[in-house]
């Protein structure tokens, strides 16, 4: 399976590493410590050293009750970055939900938008311009790019103060079915298409947890699937009596399990321990593999 970028058609016959690069004030786990252009820049390249297959620079946190920013703020922060990423030779990937800054950050040359909202935002936006096309239309009208679409329940101000009820399996593949439909509809070819389940974003730690464990339901939708699980606080509820604050364990394990399930890219902060944690499942899996074939 290829996932279609706009300079790299992404092989996903083994899964990737997606490298996080914050540059905001205020993301959950590393907020501030990248926001300076040169330091984000720095750990653009250090996390190419520790392995990362690919790139995801964000401009604005979407932490429970993070407060949004302008477009032109978000940009301001992104740009410099940005430039700099395209010119390591990896799949870089700009985050956010914003048209305009969609439409700036393939102009740059991006290739692939990973929105959270899955192309449903209709706010305003500071810096935006007035006759600035939807998200989709955006995402349609450039021809190549890629672009993962996620699930949130409700909005990153209220998503944690009232959860998903039921089960939510079901409920998140039928958005993400939606959502992947309405792009096609828009004249996006489906190789572009990447879509992501949204740990943590508006969901109970069992919802979560059985995301994982039903992964197979929504790779039956026909997309690649993307995991986000890094440092979720889901990870410490359910590894609380270990005591270890930052959850690198955990996520370690959560990416290889959503791997063991079909999952093939991980958005990851923590990237030299994913892949060393992929490298003992290739390791199995190569084991297994001939092992079927005898």
């Amino acid at each position: 399976m290829l996932w279609q970028t706009t300079r790299f058609p992404v092989d996903l016959s083994q899964p990737r590493v997606m490298g996080i690069v914050n540059v905001t004030p205020d993301s959950f786990s590393d907020g501030g410590r990248h926001l300076a252009a040169d330091t984000a820049k720095d750990h653009c390249e250090q996390l190419l050293k520790e392995g990362a297959h690919m790139l995801d620079i964000g401009g604005e946190s979407t932490r429970p009750g993070a407060q949004p920013v302008s477009a032109i703020d978000e940009w301001a922060r992104v740009e410099p970055v940005l430039q700099h990423a395209l010119t390591l030779g990896v799949p870089v990937s700009v985050d956010t939900y914003k048209p305009q800054v969609m439409q700036w950050a393939l102009e740059a040359g991006a290739d692939i938008i990973n929105d959270v909202w899955a192309m449903r935002w209709r706010g305003n936006s500071i810096g935006a311009s007035p006759s600035a096309a939807k998200a989709a239309e955006v995402i349609a009208q450039h021809g190549s790019c890629g672009v993962c679409l996620m699930h949130m329940h409700r909005e990153p101000q209220t998503m944690q103060t009232a959860p998903m009820q039921g089960d939510a399996v079901p409920q998140v593949a039928q958005f993400l079915l939606t959502a992947a439909q309405g792009l096609e509809a828009a004249g996006v070819d489906r190789a572009r298409i990447c879509l992501d389940y949204g740990i943590g974003f508006g969901k109970t730690v069992a919802q979560n947890f059985a995301l994982l464990a039903r992964q197979r339901e929504l790779l039956a939708l026909g997309y690649p699937l993307l995991a986000g699980w890094s440092r979720k606080s889901s990870l410490a509820a359910a590894a609380a009596a270990l005591g270890d604050g930052s959850r690198l364990t955990a996520s370690v394990a959560a990416a290889v399990l959503a791997v063991e399930r079909g999952a093939r890219v991980l958005r990851v902060h923590d990237v030299a321990a994913t892949v060393q944690g992929l490298a003992i499942w290739s390791a199995m899996h190569i084991q297994d593999t001939q092992t079927a074939n005898k």
